[in-house]
Formats: C-alpha cells, sequence, structure tokens
C-alpha cells in the first residue's frame, strides 16, 4: 500500500491545489526555508506556512497565516477559544472582553488594548462567523516575532493565526484566508490599518 493511501495527500498537493483554486502563489522554499502559500488582498499579503518548535524530547509542527500591515493607532487584539486553560488565565487576572454578543462571548476569550476598538471589530457579523466556524483558533496582532524574527519597522503590526498540525483541508485554509481580508478590511474601517503595503516583507 502507498504511503499516499496511509497519510492521505501531501501538504504540498494541498496547498498547490489551494493556489489553483484561489490564484495565490506557491513559493518554494528552498533547503533552510520551508515551502509558503501567498495571496494578495488589496495591497497586503498573507503568507501560509508551517514552523516546528522542539520541546526537548518531541517537535511540534504549527500552521501560521501572516500578514503585515500598518498600525496607526497600535490597537491590538486577540482572540482563541474558551477552554480551561484560559480559565486558569483568569484565575490570574487575565481577564476577558465581551463585546456584546452573547454566543460569541460565551464561546471565545477575547482581550485587547481598546474596548471601544474592540466593540467595532467584532461588531462585523461576518468577521464572527469566519472566526466562529473554526474548531480550533488562535488570532492575534503581534508587534514582533521574537528574537529570531524579522524586525518590524515603526507602526508595522502583524495580524497571527497559527494552529498545531498541518492543515490538508482546501476549504478551511480558503476560510482562514477570508478571515484575514476580512479582518483587514474592518481594521481599515474603525482606523486601525491603513490600505497601503506596510514596509515588511515576509
Amino acid at each position: 500500500m502507498s504511503l499516499r493511501k496511509w497519510f492521505g495527500p501531501s501538504k504540498e498537493e494541498i496547498w498547490r491545489q489551494l493556489c489553483d483554486e484561489t490564484g495565490a502563489d506557491y513559493v518554494q522554499g528552498g533547503f533552510w526555508k520551508g515551502d509558503k502559500v501567498q495571496a494578495t488582498h488589496e495591497e497586503w499579503i498573507i503568507t501560509l506556512d508551517t514552523f516546528v518548535v522542539s520541546t526537548g524530547k518531541t517537535t511540534v509542527v504549527f500552521t501560521r497565516l501572516r500578514a503585515p500591515y500598518i498600525n496607526p493607532d497600535h490597537f491590538r487584539f486577540s482572540i482563541h477559544r474558551r477552554g480551561l486553560f484560559s480559565e486558569i488565565a483568569e484565575w490570574f487576572g487575565a481577564q476577558d472582553v465581551e463585546v456584546g454578543h452573547a454566543d460569541f462571548d460565551r464561546d471565545f476569550v477575547i482581550r485587547g488594548t481598546d474596548g471601544g476598538k474592540l466593540d467595532a471589530l467584532f461588531d462585523n457579523p461576518k468577521l464572527r462567523e469566519l472566526i466562529a466556524i473554526h474548531p480550533q483558533i488562535h488570532f492575534t496582532v503581534k508587534d514582533n516575532e521574537g528574537v529570531l524574527g524579522l524586525p518590524f519597522p515603526e507602526d508595522t503590526d502583524e495580524l497571527y493565526f497559527h494552529v498545531v498540525g498541518v492543515i490538508k483541508d482546501v476549504e478551511r485554509l480558503k476560510a482562514l484566508f477570508e478571515l484575514f481580508a476580512e479582518t483587514l478590511d474592518q481594521l481599515c474601517r474603525i482606523g486601525s490599518a491603513y490600505e497601503e503595503a506596510p514596509p515588511l516583507k515576509l
């Protein structure tokens, strides 16, 4: 029996199919860098790739999407599904914010630097729907990628998603790209992004 029958299509097969169906670009990474998919929405580039974290005894693969953008008011947020670890975090004072939509507030832990901006961001029903369809989600704005990441220019932040494992579901990947596009558009509407190319290339 072939490996394909055991494990299904490879990541490259699925991601190339994604590119064929959406017009995104498949970029081969070579020896030192992994392959990635890049899609353009207005002036922004949304990048899909994977990365590995070593725990010492094992390694964990993550799928991530990133999109740098100009953030004029430095508004940042994070959202993930509610669970045991979020409840523990609340015990230590990391309080989440309610944005006025009962089901959404019940299911997700939402934090941010400006409560009014959070309300305005998540008042978008399409955005809430695009978040809610994912069984696992960690979606945030980052102002850097740590000591090993690229340095970010001033006023440039990064919309960022990651999840454990390699996503090999074309429809889910399409939905993630749509989530990024809708979030960037909504950030522009509330004055927390500029619709222009950021001075940062991934």
